[in-house]
């Protein structure tokens, strides 16, 4: 199968989409298949893969740094021209989104969408236009986008159940999570991570690794940390990432009077996370915005004891109290978990036992991407027979 990946969002940036289109990505080869991506030029940044057609683009930086895909590349368009793909897939229903849909169209083949975004989440990022206007604009714009795809793909159930009350009236929706690339998480090198650190061995460690930005309720998740860290004066915490609030965060860490117990690793590669993940005892996570997780199903799958805030995709993932623990977004209530959970070294047992035996079987990326092809395939099928009526 020829499969044709077109996204606004792609590496080096290590965002979540571009870990599932990597995730699948590979596995969708290692089975035979050949995949094809098209993504906005990175300055600085070449691509080893021959199968990457990247559009020239403007750098953007407002809040995050971004490329913004500009369409006019004849070279892509002969590409595209002489390829005879099976089927298209969209991640975004915009910029090359759009470009997307026309391809497919003018190729006479389907193309399914990945619903990755909560955009009513999101619209802080776009600059001079009021919140209500961006959201409304930014909604609208993916249901309508949404409803003339061929399939739709939503990373966990609870993401189904918002579009549709958004106005999506597609029915072909299937839930698809993106899976842990088990090779990654192969060979962890803990030690020499928390010499690096300097983080004695008699301390627990509470780790979180996000983007430090708004959607992902940060401020909301040090405050309550910095408390949970005020009553075990054993605990230690780790905030992974990096972001427009990170300068914001480490002064209210200053004024805490903590700055020898919470770290600030900065941007985590990819490679290096199974380290940080492999050292911790217990992974908080209070993002808000979240259509799946992918640092969920990585912390279940090497078997940390979580805590999140439940939120839409995360409360799909974890199954309260059996493979990690729900809390509202109320700064007492997720205190007072995470202060038991350090206390109950069974219940810990308890959780890590079950998150790993779930993601081993349920969250990896070669049967994740076994489901999106039986998909794929349907998809084509009826496609093809749909064209044929109407001929």
């Amino acid at each position: 199968m020829k499969i044709a990946i077109f996204t606004n969002n792609y590496l080096p940036n290590q965002y979540g989409v571009s870990g599932s289109i990597e995730s699948f990505r590979k596995q969708f080869e290692k089975m035979g298949h050949t995949v094809y991506i098209f993504a906005p030029k990175y300055k600085k940044y070449y691509d080893d893969n021959k199968n990457v057609f990247r559009f020239p683009s403007l750098d953007i930086k407002y809040k995050i740094k971004f490329p913004l895909p500009i369409f006019s590349s004849k070279k892509i368009q002969k590409k595209i021209e002489e390829i005879d793909f099976d089927i298209i897939h969209s991640q975004h229903p915009n910029l090359l989104g759009k470009r997307a849909m026309r391809w497919a169209k003018k190729k006479k083949i389907p193309i399914v969408f990945t619903w990755h975004t909560l955009y009513d989440q999101y619209t802080h990022y776009i600059p001079l236009i009021p919140k209500k206007i961006a959201t409304r604009w930014a909604i609208k714009n993916a249901v309508n986008y949404a409803n003339e795809v061929d399939q739709i793909v939503v990373p966990t159930k609870s993401v189904k159940k918002i579009i549709k009350n958004w106005g999506v009236k597609n029915r072909r929706i299937d839930n698809v999570s993106t899976g842990v690339d088990e090779k990654k998480f192969q060979n962890t090198n803990g030690d020499k991570l928390r010499e690096k650190l300097k983080i004695p061995k008699n301390k627990k460690i509470i780790l979180s690794i996000s983007r430090l930005t708004k959607e992902k309720n940060v401020e909301f998740l040090l405050e309550t940390t910095i408390k949970i860290l005020q009553k075990n004066p054993e605990a230690v915490f780790i905030f992974g990432g990096d972001g427009f609030l990170k300068d914001k965060l480490e002064k209210r860490v200053k004024e805490s009077g903590l700055e020898g117990r919470i770290w600030f690793s900065g941007l985590i590669d990819s490679w290096e996370v199974k380290n940080y993940l492999s050292i911790a005892d217990i992974f908080v996570y209070a993002s808000m915005s979240e259509t799946q997780g992918m640092i969920i199903s990585e912390a279940m799958y090497t078997g940390l004891p979580i805590v999140a805030v439940k939120a839409t995709g995360i409360k799909n993932l974890i199954q309260n109290n059996q493979s990690g623990l729900l809390s509202a977004n109320d700064e007492d209530e997720f205190f007072e978990i995470v202060n038991s959970l350090l206390a109950n070294d069974k219940l810990q047992e308890k959780l890590s036992f079950n998150a790993k035996k779930i993601a081993n079987k349920e969250y990896t990326s070669k049967a994740c991407a076994r489901k999106m092809l039986k998909i794929y395939n349907k998809v084509i099928l009826d496609y093809n027979f749909h064209r044929k009526e109407l001929i």
